[in-house]
């Protein structure tokens, strides 16, 4: 018996050893090895000076949505000169483009942004100083964007180019994301359906892995066409447009009492008449809806177009309503979101000189906010929320059709309100520009880390099919070109 349970115990030793021997090694690594995700660095810093000045002329240019041309055209350029293949004109926008290098897959894209917000100039100060007043500025510091991601789709090329990383990268140039969504037209016209992921960043007050979903959004223009009178002499022969405009607010106004606490409503009015002693003929408000869930968001939207309709027949006028354009809401990717992570991790967080903190605080303190100075830590990667708050981006758009890796990167002071001079102030010196390259390192080795990497990749593809379900991808937007509604 002793003999009997020795003999079977050398032999399933023998076997195990043999088994171990000759077990073939895991043929992927997890992530692309350290010495590519060093020289992604290392190329990034290398071009940190003409990254700084492309970034600094497109901070001055400062173009507003679909007007971006010489912004376009600057980022053109610089790929072209960098060897990659550029494709204009990208869903018939003419400040649309992708760059691209290598062949086969994955295709991993990178999204760039880099339209300006209006009425926001500033110089690079701490105080208020427009240097045009009115003027358009880069308040959500796209200049800072478009830049960064190119740099990064730049030195993965590079990678690709040297037989270190197998596939393709492509950089989309997207326009026009604060007014018209850019990316919906692009979307629409299939410049994503091929990508095996995509990578994302955007500045902010914090830097960390983004893993939030946000709300979608709804944009449409109501106008109002009735009979124009005097104002004093024979008010009773006029039909008041902008009564009814009017009307419509305090229709959606009590509305919102009866609203999901997510909902969001606003307006704008964009024409209520030219001089006052005449009842206008004409007004026009831009509306829009938005909710974490797109399904409650079209709901609201139609109820809102019944309010307008109701507000014409009220005024006794002809409604008119357009939809311009809108946006899902972003389908968040854990899987990718720990990739980034782990290369945050691995970069360290960004160190600002005193000189930049003493900026910051100032700007805090000019914009009544707490002094407490530049985020200087890699925040946590959250738990990921059942419901998005927040703003809207037509990203969200891209992330239904391909799944979507995102970051941010602090460019701006805590509590800095966004969509302000102050943002326009950081984008321009010392504190944009390291954000900005600490952002191109981050996308370049997750970019990397997917093309080297086959199950990451299928990671994040298996966790985008189980969010997406059954859903399918459709563009919220008009036929043909896009509606250029002025404000």
């Amino acid at each position: 018996m002793h003999k009997l349970l020795l003999f079977t115990l050398v032999t399933l030793s023998c076997v195990l050893a043999k088994a171990q021997t000759t077990a073939k090694p895991d043929p992927s690594p997890p992530g692309a090895p350290k010495a590519i995700k060093t020289a992604l660095a290392q190329q990034i810093d290398q071009r940190a000076t003409t990254l700084t000045n492309l970034s600094d002329s497109i901070w001055g240019f400062a173009e507003t949505a679909f007007e971006e041309t010489r912004s376009a055209e600057a980022l053109i350029a610089y790929a072209e000169a960098n060897g990659m293949t550029v494709k204009r004109n990208v869903g018939d926008l003419a400040t649309a483009f992708t760059a691209e290098y290598g062949s086969g897959r994955p295709i991993i894209g990178i999204l760039g942004e880099f339209d300006a917000l209006p009425g926001l100039s500033q110089n690079t100060v701490a105080t208020k100083d427009p240097i045009n007043e009115g003027a358009p500025g880069h308040g959500c510091g796209h200049n800072l964007f478009g830049v960064a991601s190119l740099a990064a789709a730049i030195a993965i090329k590079e990678q690709i180019e040297s037989g270190r990383l197998k596939g393709t990268i492509r950089f989309y140039g997207t326009p026009a994301e604060e007014k018209y969504f850019g990316k919906v037209f692009m979307a629409r016209a299939g410049a994503f359906d091929d990508l095996d992921a995509c990578l994302d960043w955007h500045p902010g007050a914090e830097t960390h892995a983004a893993v939030q979903s946000n709300l979608s959004l709804v944009d449409f223009i109501v106008e109002y066409r009735g009979q124009a009178a005097h104002a004093a002499a024979d008010p009773w022969n006029g039909r008041s447009a902008l009564d009814a405009i009017e009307l419509m607010g305090v229709g959606i106004n009590y509305q919102r009492e009866h609203l999901r606490p997510t909902t969001r409503i606003h307006y704008q009015i964009l024409n209520g008449g030219a001089v006052v002693n005449v009842v206008p003929d004409y007004a026009r408000a831009w509306v829009r809806v938005r909710d974490p869930k797109r399904t409650e968001m079209v709901r609201v939207y139609e109820r809102v177009q019944e309010i307008a309709r109701a507000a014409g027949q009220m005024a006794d006028v002809t409604p008119e309503i357009s939809l311009v354009s809108g946006v899902w809401e972003l389908l968040p990717n854990r899987a990718g979101g720990v990739a980034m992570q782990k290369n945050l991790e691995s970069l360290g967080a960004i160190t600002y000189s005193e000189e930049e903190q003493a900026f910051a605080k100032t700007i805090q303190r000019s914009t009544g906010k707490p002094e407490i100075g530049l985020n200087m830590k890699i925040e946590p990667l959250e738990p990921t929320a059942e419901l998005g708050d927040g703003g809207s981006t037509d990203v969200g758009d891209v992330s239904w059709i391909v799944p979507v890796t995102r970051l941010s990167v602090t460019t701006a002071p805590d509590g800095t309100p966004w969509h302000s001079w102050a943002v326009v102030a950081c984008g321009g010196m010392s504190i944009g520009h390291k954000g900005m390259l600490y952002a191109a390192k981050a996308l370049a080795m997750t970019g990397a880390d997917m093309l080297a990497d086959p199950k990451l990749l299928q990671a994040i593809k298996d966790e985008f099919k189980t969010r997406k379900g059954d859903t399918k991808y459709e563009a919220l937007l008009p036929e043909g070109p896009p509606r250029i509604t002025g404000s």
